[in-house]
């Protein structure tokens, strides 16, 4: 495994990240938290954690906010989310070193988040056409009925620290398109990105209130899953805390969808080209160290030759896998976003020797010259892995990729459909029979022919099933139109003037 030692330059100078509320950026006493640069351990700034009462002064702003926008037509609430496109497009490197350096993803796919965030904020701009409504003259006699979609009021997201960016423009794009005005908590891990996401808003000409950002640990967690006021709640994380929040959202009146955690299948099958495969499987499983809800963290391959050429070629790969700090160039993976998370990543390497699968690639010993305080974990690769083992089960959130082999497409697909998570899987076959069985049959909610990640484009929608989404509705593109908005069925007539009518005691009908 190469080491390198390249130069690593911080783009933020600001010693404290507080909240943005009504406009501006604010700063109360309170308490903080350190922000660390995962690459050398040290800490960069620090991050304000809002209290309940900070979320009050958010919800109150962003009350007050809402009638007005509300009332804003669609087309120029579009337009604010052109002129913030256009924004996000011109400052996508400062926004891509930002997450780089507070998280740890290497620079192209910190770009990579941001160019897919934008890509909703693309599908938010047709506000106009996603909202028109539908329809119907002489739905009965003389009568005209229609279906309008109006805004919620004030909806919140609450974001984790892998996305810093796109999960949030998961959300607050299509909410704000819709009329609502919006709270984000991101995550305290890596705040600074969602910060800048408001600041460019601002300068989109959102007028003030209407885009919130609160920082914070669970009290602000709560505090807006317990006011009254926040119609609906938006959540991606751990499968727990998307249970908790969707069963105290929902206890408390919101509109709540909750995506939880993934154990991402991939399924190679006897005739898949395995270069293809190999390489497919490097980006998916390595890539943002694992630290991907949609990441491949299981390899099942049918037989045992297509097992003993996979494991062969990706030890191979990873012998030349290139980990350093993410904001250096020519680096394939960066550090973990936490020393705790590093620990608890190699805890599960530990536990997987310990349960007899046969780890083929150990990182657990790597350094990164020069940053040897810094949060790295090599990339991982175990062998004869079975599915009553805690590295297959549980969803470990790292640089780990665990083989499991079986006999047949049937015993693969079983054992996908067994796991607890419904999330991501895919398949590498030339055999298309075999691909449409699967696509039909599996019971995952999002998947891949010959493409490991299959993250739905902004016009479709992204959501898994079983215990990897609470709520009916997935996040972003139609479902997310509909999340954000009320449907509202209008009946109309004028009594003529020329016809009478007398009483009718029966229901009405279109007779």
């Amino acid at each position: 495994m190469k080491r390198i030692n390249p130069e690593f330059t911080s783009e933020l100078k600001a010693s404290s990240v507080g909240h943005f509320v009504n406009g501006k950026t604010v700063s109360v006493s309170e308490d903080t938290q350190d922000i660390y640069n995962p690459a050398d351990g040290k800490v960069l700034r620090t991050v304000a954690m809002g209290t309940a009462q900070t979320v009050e002064m958010a919800i109150d702003v962003a009350e007050k906010a809402f009638p007005a926008w509300r009332q804003l037509p669609p087309s120029k609430r579009s337009r604010v989310m052109f002129q913030f496109k256009t924004l996000l497009e011109e400052n996508s490197k400062r926004l891509a070193r930002v997450i780089s350096e507070e998280h740890g993803k290497v620079l192209d796919d910190a770009m990579g988040e941001v160019q897919r965030g934008i890509e909703n904020v693309e599908y938010a701009c047709g506000a106009p056409e996603l909202l028109k409504g539908q329809h119907s003259k002489n739905a009965g006699p003389a009568i005209d009925s229609w279906v309008e979609f109006q805004p919620l009021g004030v909806v919140a997201g609450i974001t984790p620290f892998n996305f810093p960016a796109m999960v949030p423009m998961w959300m607050f794009p299509i909410a704000l398109a819709c009329g609502n005005t919006f709270i984000l908590k991101p995550s305290e891990r890596d705040p600074s990105a969602p910060m800048l996401l408001a600041e460019l808003l601002t300068e989109a000409g959102l007028p003030d209130g209407v885009f919130n950002v609160v920082n914070g640990g669970k009290e602000a967690v709560d505090a807006l899953l317990s006011d009254a006021r926040i119609e609906a709640v938006s959540f991606v994380g751990s499968t727990p805390i998307a249970e908790y929040v969707y069963k105290l959202g929902t206890s408390n009146g919101k509109r709540v969808q909750a995506l939880g955690g993934a154990k991402n299948h991939a399924v190679v099958m006897p005739d898949a080209d395995i270069d293809t495969a190999i390489n497919a499987l490097m980006g998916a499983a390595f890539g943002s160290a694992g630290e991907r809800c949609m990441a491949i963290s299981v390899a099942v391959t049918v037989g045992s030759e297509t097992a003993d050429c996979l494991v062969s070629g990706l030890k191979e790969r990873l012998a030349n896998i290139r980990v350093g700090p993410g904001c250096s160039e020519n680096v394939d993976m960066g550090p973990l976003v936490t020393n705790e998370h590093r620990d608890k990543v190699v805890g599960y390497v530990d536990m997987g020797v310990q349960e007899g699968a046969v780890l083929v690639v150990d990182g657990r010993n790597l350094e990164v010259e020069g940053h040897e305080s810094g949060f790295f974990l090599g990339a991982c690769l175990f062998d004869h892995v079975s599915s009553d083992m805690h590295i297959y089960r549980d969803e470990i959130f790292g640089p780990v990729l665990c083989i499991v082999r079986v006999d047949t497409l049937q015993d693969a697909m079983e054992l996908i459909d067994q796991h607890e998570y419904g999330n991501g899987t895919c398949i590498f076959t030339r055999d298309g029979e075999a691909a449409r069985y699967f696509t039909d049959h599996i019971q995952v909610g999002m998947v891949g022919v010959n493409v490991a990640l299959p993250v739905p484009v902004a016009s479709h929608s992204f959501g898994g099933w079983k215990r990897s989404l609470f709520g009916d509705l997935a996040a972003y593109g139609p479902d997310g139109v509909r999340f954000y908005t009320h449907r509202k069925t209008i009946t109309q007539r004028w009594p003529s003037s020329v016809n009478g009518e007398g009483i009718r005691f029966a229901f009405p009908s279109n007779d």
